[in-house]
């Protein structure tokens, strides 16, 4: 059983920093090297609650969070203030579920009631399950940054995937 929860500091930090923490470690999920600490995951969750932007978690009946996935800031000029860039990561334990969809379904119902017009998804170009969920959701290839990061050696290149949103009804500028 899973159920949708939108996450808090309180009660969900430890949880997302063992899984930031193990992509950051064991994958190219996140161009990181270093494990993150407590005390930034208290700083992130703070700036999600700062800019608005939701935290949205999937629960098994246990209480285990079973992924979660967030959006925040796509640039910091005035002009992009429709635009976010998603993320969604899944606990080991709980991958092949279907929670990344399910996550991020929520993520672009989230990104429609807040009114935004574009959701971004920055994926390293050799994981192809992150490809393939957003592809499933509508999000299309719309550009790679070649050799944007350097991890495990190797240079990475970040794929970038956008789904465009109905919303807002009544853009404007300023």
């Amino acid at each position: 059983m899973m159920r949708i929860v939108q996450c808090e500091q309180k009660r969900h930090a430890k949880q997302i920093l063992a899984i930031f923490n193990d992509a950051i470690l064991n994958s190219t999920a996140l161009y990181d090297y270093k494990p993150r600490c407590i005390e930034t995951m208290m700083a992130w969750f703070d700036a999600k609650l700062k800019g608005k932007f939701p935290v949205i978690g999937i629960e098994n009946d246990s209480g285990d969070l079973m992924g979660f996935g967030s959006y925040g800031t796509f640039r910091a000029w005035p002009a992009y203030k429709y635009s976010v860039e998603h993320s969604v990561y899944v606990d080991a334990r709980f991958r092949g579920r279907g929670v990344g969809k399910r996550v991020l379904q929520e993520l672009i119902a989230a990104a429609q009631g807040q009114d935004y017009h574009i959701l971004v998804g920055g994926i390293d170009a050799t994981n192809s399950i992150s490809i393939r969920l957003n592809e499933s959701l509508g999000f299309v290839h719309c550009g790679t940054i070649l050799q944007a990061g350097f991890k495990f050696g190797r240079w990475l290149d970040l794929a970038l995937y956008q789904l465009i949103l109905s919303t807002p009804s009544d853009p404007s500028d300023g």
